[in-house]
Formats: C-alpha cells, structure tokens, sequence
C-alpha cells in the first residue's frame, strides 16, 4: 500500500463499497474482521497499528485454513467451500505471500545462519527463518514442514 491509507480505513471503506454493491459474500467477511479488529483494540485499549491488524488477519486466515482441513477431513465440501471463500477475501488485506521457494531460501540461510545439525534446533531455525520472512505472509505450516525436511537430511 503506497497510499496514506491505514489497514483498517482500507477495510472500513471496502466495507462500506461490499455494502452498496450489495456483496453479501465480502460484507460478511469484512463486518467479522471489523468486529475482530474492534475486539482487540478494546483489549488493547488503543488503536491497533497495521501491523497488529496483519496479525490479526493471519490469525483468521490460520482459522480459515484450519477449518477447511477439518471439514476436508469431515467430507463437508460445502462448508469448505465457504471457508475458501472468505480466505480469499481475507488474503487480499494481507502482504504477498511468500513462495515455496522463498521459505526454503530462507530455511537453509537460517540453518546455515544457526549452525543447526539436528532437529532438535528446529525452534532456533524457525524463529530465524520468519525474521528472514518479514513482511511477507509465511504459511507457519508450510515453514515448519520445511524446517523439518532440511533438518531430517543433515
């Protein structure tokens, strides 16, 4: 985001657009982020900077990816596909994601960086390869499974 914009005016405004066009889909989706936001800022007491309200967003979009699996799992395509849905519209407020590529350039300058040798420093590499993934959106899981293959091969 080039513009002055904050995150939340962002989600607000596209609130308001979702509402007028009459985007049930999306309306639903931002008025429960809205909601998640304001939550946190009445636990924090303060407004959120863009960076809580990123993570924020990762958290629902964990929950998303979490509850496909299970409905998956369950046989449930049609909640799945709900799920979908929405991770597609949560997605868009948050930074490019990370390719596969990149999480694995990233996990072996970590281990190299950490001296790892076994999997028993997987927490030291993994702390290191998402500082080296800053900024953008990492799939934890995605990151974790990596650590573990290239740790599994020393």
């Amino acid at each position: 985001m080039v513009n002055d914009m904050s995150l939340k005016d962002k989600i607000i405004g596209d609130l308001t657009t979702a509402m007028k066009a009459k985007d049930a889909n999306r309306l639903s989706v931002l008025r429960m982020v809205k909601a998640n936001i304001m939550n946190r800022q009445i636990e924090k007491g303060a407004n959120l900077t863009d960076e809580e309200i990123t993570k924020a967003l990762q958290s629902l979009v964990k929950q998303r990816r979490d509850s496909i699996d299970q409905y998956e799992k369950a046989g449930r395509t049609e909640l799945a596909e709900k799920e979908q849905t929405e991770l597609v519209v949560l997605e868009e407020y948050l930074p490019q994601a990370a390719s596969k590529g990149e999480i694995e350039q990233a996990v072996t300058d970590a281990i190299s960086e950490t001296g790892a040798s076994s999997i028993k420093e997987m927490g030291a590499v993994m702390k290191a390869a998402q500082a080296k993934l800053a900024g953008k959106a990492a799939d934890g899981r995605l990151v974790s499974e990596t650590v573990k293959a290239k740790l599994q091969n020393k």
